[in-house]
């Protein structure tokens, strides 16, 4: 054989050997978290460049103080299991910014995931939240958007019947929720709760209820005289589920619903939708 030939092939053997790392772009940062608890305090991109964790139970693992601030963890890990399922810890947290972005984190093992309360602007993208404890990715604000963030089994905070795996007052697009679930009875899982102006291309499955002493699943719902929901994909954890699959919206258009003991309820109005 050649011997460029058999420089390739084993050019080629030691790289499928290598194991996968996180993305490593850091032309735009401003500077770099290195260990948490932190605190950003300018505004500016501030990146992961390695996997953190903490175990702490309140407060955040990265809090954002300033306005116009990113957090871009180049797909590395924020890491709150080691808290417990007692824990109030949320993963990254701003109250009353304006214009925080958070993407490309894998966060993990909080009370809430993301948690940006107030202010207004706030863009989530890109993220994967996995089993956070209460919501994977909750967001309050003005003009904000949360779009193609995977957010994969939520649940299993202390006492706490009602579990969502996005809320928020943002347009809503392009997300995967899959298995929602409390560890109370009754409960009450929610894939999204809507309550910006869109939630379209969204796809949910996996809600568990425990409908013993009144429980219920609940795919998506908005407010009935504000949010469009169109052409989502809602489908409950098994056959003929408890609960609604999508529930109060201005507009419910060209989306699909299965497994759940109501397809749609509350939409103002209705076209294209299957079953």
């Amino acid at each position: 054989m050649p011997r460029l030939a058999i420089l390739a092939l084993t050019l080629a053997a030691t790289c499928a050997l290598q194991p996968a790392e996180a993305a490593q772009s850091y032309d735009n940062c401003t500077g770099f978290i290195e260990s948490l608890p932190a605190t950003i305090t300018r505004q500016g991109t501030w990146c992961l460049r390695k996997d953190l964790s903490t175990s702490i139970t309140s407060g955040a693992a990265i809090t954002i103080t300033a306005n116009n601030a990113t957090i871009d963890c180049n797909d590395y890990k924020i890491g709150g299991l080691g808290a417990g399922s007692a824990s109030q810890a949320s993963g990254i947290s701003a109250v009353d910014r304006q214009n925080a972005t958070i993407r490309h984190c894998n966060v993990r093992g909080f009370y809430s995931g993301i948690d940006l309360l107030g202010g207004a602007g706030h863009l989530v993208e890109d993220n994967r939240l996995d089993n956070n404890l209460r919501y994977g990715i909750h967001v309050i604000g003005d003009n904000g958007r949360v779009r193609r963030n995977a957010v994969y089994d939520t649940g299993g905070a202390a006492g706490v019947s009602t579990v969502t795996g996005i809320y928020a007052y943002a347009d809503i697009v392009d997300n995967d929720v899959q298995g929602v679930f409390a560890e109370t009875t009754p409960s009450w899982p929610t894939g999204i709760v809507a309550f910006g102006y869109v939630a379209s291309g969204n796809r949910v499955a996996g809600l568990v209820p425990n409908v013993t002493g009144g429980g219920y699943a609940m795919g998506i719902t908005g407010f009935i005289n504000k949010t469009s929901v169109v052409g989502n994909q809602v489908t409950a954890g098994t056959f003929q589920v408890q609960g609604t699959g999508i529930n109060s919206a201005a507009i419910c258009a060209n989306n699909t619903v299965g497994g759940f003991s109501t397809a749609y309820n509350g939409c103002a109005t209705s076209s294209g939708n299957l079953p």
